[in-house]
């Protein structure tokens, strides 16, 4: 019983030492980080504006194509589905043997329906894609000005 006891409390020591060590050792670690005492971890100073404008122009213009690219999806994509809504109704047509009944007009209907709101969701994409082409533009022009004075 004695003996139980004794390791116990060598158990609850032996682990007070164990955290206090590391406790230390992790201090001891962080203060020789070269993290605090290299200099390419400060903030580099303003001074390039030359280097800023660059890179402004450069992002600009990434902005620029990236905004095409995207505007040229959107008119593949417009175009897509109008064709999909044309080869879905010429399959009624020609199911429906041409005479212009109840199937076919529905199926016209629907596809006068479905290229309205492709021309719709088109043009809407493709003013958020310039909206927000303008906002990145506008952003890195501010920035640049920031850098400039």
């Amino acid at each position: 019983m004695r003996l139980n006891y004794l390791t116990k409390k060598l158990s609850v020591v032996g682990r007070w030492v164990a955290t206090a060590l590391f406790c230390v050792s992790a201090a001891a670690l962080a203060w020789q980080t070269p993290l605090f005492s290299h200099d390419l971890a400060i903030a580099a100073p303003v001074g390039d504006s030359v280097l800023v404008a660059d890179a402004a122009d450069a992002v600009k213009n990434k902005v620029d194509r990236d905004s095409d690219r995207a505007k040229e999806f959107v008119r593949d994509t417009r175009a897509k589905v109008k064709g999909a809504a044309n080869d879905n109704a010429d399959k009624v047509e020609d199911a429906t043997g041409k005479d212009g009944n109840a199937l076919e007009r529905k199926a016209n209907r629907d596809k006068d329906l479905i290229e309205k709101r492709a021309n719709e969701d088109a043009a809407k994409t493709q003013d958020a894609v310039d909206n927000t082409r303008n906002a990145v533009k506008d952003a890195v022009d501010n920035i640049k000005n920031v850098f400039s004075n």
